[in-house]
């Protein structure tokens, strides 16, 4: 069970917290003094800490800069009232997880915390790759499969792990892309240091550049205080950047500078910020492609690119679906409380006829799924979602659409011309569109991500124009 310690020398406020981020499956801790706190994290490491930067015997930075001490994988969250501000500002720089000003929101903080817990789980639980015995699964993570294609993804990770390069891991969604960067910085020189996740393609485009490099007090509308970036948070540790591909050609160019030379500047500021990190970079991609269409740096991608690996698809290595299955029934067994041994050969074979496109996370989540319809302590094959048995529930014909090699442009063209419109060009291209989207979305069961990747486009360009499709009917 998770461990979250609270250290804060006022008594309702320390309630008030321990009310507010009480949950199941949680274990809190408390404190009200410095010696106190640093008594707990010695005797049992907790997960997160949530400190205030104001104690009767020690100053919050100074409590942080013991707990980095002890054990600087450890998320530590500040709270702080406005006049102390720039002292967790320099604690941020050292690498504190967050901070927030009182009075706290407590669904920000809940937030949070989840956040750092979670994290806390990437730095200390290490990746294993192989069913070793004897080894307690609930504190490990593990990359599963003993295929050729695997067994090259183990080799790669071992070689490169030690050495302190950049490495871009290549896949697609659902392969496990994150779980290959946990490897590489559990096995790394590094392992003591911040590990932190970011991905590029679930952050605003406006917002991710702060989100890396910080901003100044004043930067932009909202900008009311200064914020320490990702990048000086993890200075000395790794940051993995996942959706890379997604960045805006701007923000590569930062991350370009730092790659080269270790310096950037916060959003808004003039300040040169020197930082030691090492960057492991993910896509589902063609980064190729994208740079034919000038929209990724060439530069960049040889930065990121001086160790690259490359994590096959699920339907290149289907000699690991019985060993993955057999990992999610023994882990799905202790998550949901359900006594289910195992599948039939007939369930199994069910699952190699599937295709998984979305790979061991579709896996995943079709075995979860059928752990939770299932009654007796086998998953048969009705327990499987429809899509995975082929489609059995029963769905309406889809309209027939026409093809875009039937496209008649020379009648499309008259039509428009005894119509008198006077923008063909863009009207020809939008029925192109029309035809284009609607036959790689059937394809992908409308599948955005899976959509995107296969016309060679983000998935905001594809948003964009399915938005500009919609207000031309």
């Amino acid at each position: 069970m998770p461990t979250l310690l609270i250290v804060d020398d006022e008594p309702n406020v320390l309630y008030s917290l321990e009310r507010g981020l009480y949950t199941e499956g949680l274990e809190l801790t408390t404190a009200t003094t410095a010696k106190q706190a640093l008594q707990r994290v010695s005797q049992q490491l907790p997960d997160a800490v949530v400190l205030d930067v104001r104690l009767p015997d020690m100053s919050g930075l100074e409590v942080f800069d013991h707990i980095r001490e002890i054990d600087a994988r450890v998320p530590v969250i500040l709270i702080t009232a406005h006049a102390t501000t720039e002292m967790a500002i320099e604690a941020m720089k050292r690498g504190a997880f967050e901070y927030l000003l009182k009075p706290v929101d407590l669904h920000q903080l809940r937030e949070i915390v989840g956040k750092a817990i979670h994290l806390s789980h990437f730095r200390r639980v290490p990746t294993v790759f192989t069913q070793e015995d004897g080894i307690d699964e609930t504190s490990v993570d593990r990359i599963v499969g003993l295929s050729p294609a695997m067994q090259q993804v183990y080799k790669d990770i071992g070689r490169v792990a030690p050495q302190d390069v950049n490495v871009l891991v290549l896949g697609e969604s659902g392969t496990g892309k994150e779980l290959v960067a946990r490897a590489i910085f559990s096995h790394s020189r590094r392992d003591k240091a911040p590990f932190l996740a970011i991905n590029c393609a679930a952050i605003p485009e406006s917002l991710l550049e702060s989100e890396l490099f910080g901003h100044e007090r004043g930067a932009f509308t909202g900008a009311d205080r200064r914020r320490i970036g990702k990048f000086e948070q993890a200075n000395h540790g790794t940051i993995f950047l996942d959706e890379i591909g997604d960045m805006t050609i701007a923000t590569q160019a930062k991350i370009l500078r730092l790659l080269q030379d270790g310096r950037f500047e916060r959003v808004g500021g003039n300040e040169t910020i020197q930082t030691d990190v090492r960057v492991i970079a993910a896509t589902n991609r063609h980064l190729e492609s994208l740079i034919a269409q000038g929209h990724f740096r060439e530069d960049l991608y040889y930065r990121l690119k001086v160790f690259a690996i490359y994590l096959p698809p699920l339907r290149q290595r289907m000699e690991d679906l019985p060993m993955l299955v057999d990992h999610f029934i023994r882990s799905f067994r202790r998550e949901l409380g359900k006594d289910v041994r195992g599948m039939p050969m007939e369930t199994l074979e069910v699952l190699k006829a599937y295709d998984w496109p979305g790979n061991v996370r579709e896996l995943q989540s079709a075995l979860k799924y059928a752990f939770i319809q299932a009654t007796g302590d086998v998953l048969a094959p009705h327990c499987l979602p429809a899509s995975v048995r082929g489609g059995a529930a029963a769905t309406p014909p889809a309209p027939v659409k026409p093809a875009l090699g039937c496209l008649d442009v020379p009648a499309l063209v008259d039509k428009m011309l005894d119509s008198g419109q006077s923008d063909i060009y863009r009207q020809l291209h939008v029925e192109m569109d029309r035809i284009l989207f609607d036959e790689i979305l059937q394809r992908t069961s409308g599948n955005q991500v899976l959509a995107s990747q296969l016309l060679g486009i983000s998935r905001t360009t594809l948003r964009a124009k399915l938005g500009l499709l919609s207000s031309e009917n």
